[in-house]
């Protein structure tokens, strides 16, 4: 699948994937900051954005367009960072083909299947893909128009505005989604799969570094899965980032700007 993306900055490569509802847009302000440092690519992942829709949507299917990305991009190895369903994406990714990597940065995600361990975020999920659902916007005049309606479904400003971000006007009166909604909710259950456990059966990856971030709100890595990381990633370094959720890029933009310009210290 050929993705849409953008491309900022001079240096050497790296990838920044979105997560789940989000789009190549989310990173902007992030890639402009450290553009001086690297070449950013920002590819929206399929049933997302501008790239193309398909009724397949889990991390095989996420981690091939990444291959087929890379080689079309010619990048024989690059920096490669994800939040949420991108940190996902990145992770296995790099277990297939640890050789590609010149780093890790995973944002607020833990790589293991989080349904049972987190069923309060699973259900938040399935809450959201049956707004977009539900939601008439076809009519709408104007986003607050559009806005005013969402509130009487989701209360949550920031959640709202993330669900925002997938409009377009699609007439001169009405608007659309970007996303593929059908296939996101056929899905929603791939996207909280994860690598399986036990972590014994993987090849331990080093001779990179591995950095994993954590909202100090958040919820979607828990403690308990750290051992299991470092047996895949006995290098992986953990950070949390202070003042935020799980939408670390957005709460706190400056410290995730800086954990990404760290992947050069090494």
């Amino acid at each position: 699948m050929k993705l849409f993306f953008r491309k900022i900055g001079q240096g050497p490569p790296l990838i920044i994937l979105h997560g789940l509802y989000g789009s190549s847009d989310n990173w902007i302000s992030i890639a402009k900051s450290i553009s001086h440092k690297f070449t950013i690519y920002l590819p929206d992942q399929r049933n997302h954005g501008r790239s193309p829709h398909d009724d397949k949507h889990d991390y095989d299917s996420l981690s091939n367009d990444l291959l087929e990305f890379t080689n079309d991009q010619k990048l024989a190895s690059f920096f490669l960072a994800g939040h949420s369903m991108g940190g996902k994406t990145a992770v296995y990714f790099t277990v297939r083909y640890p050789e590609r990597v010149s780093g890790l940065v995973v944002a607020d995600i833990s790589p293991f299947e989080d349904a049972n361990k987190n069923p309060q975020a699973f259900e938040q999920h399935k809450n959201i893909i049956r707004t977009f659902s539900e939601l008439k916007i076809s009519d709408a005049s104007s986003r607050k128009e559009i806005d005013e309606r969402l509130s009487l479904m989701i209360s949550s400003e920031r959640i709202r505005n993330l669900i925002m971000k997938n409009l377009e006007r699609e007439t001169d009166t009405g608007f659309r989604w970007k996303l593929n909604i059908r296939t996101l909710q056929d899905n929603i259950g791939n996207m909280m799969e994860g690598l399986p456990l036990p972590a014994d059966d993987y090849q331990e990856i080093t001779g990179f570094p591995v950095l994993f971030l954590k909202g100090e709100f958040s919820d979607y890595l828990p403690d308990d899965d750290i051992p299991h990381i470092l047996k895949i990633f006995p290098g992986a370094e953990f950070r949390v980032i202070k003042n935020s959720g799980h939408w670390i890029h957005s709460d706190n933009p400056e410290a995730v700007s800086e954990a990404l310009l760290s992947l050069l210290d090494n």
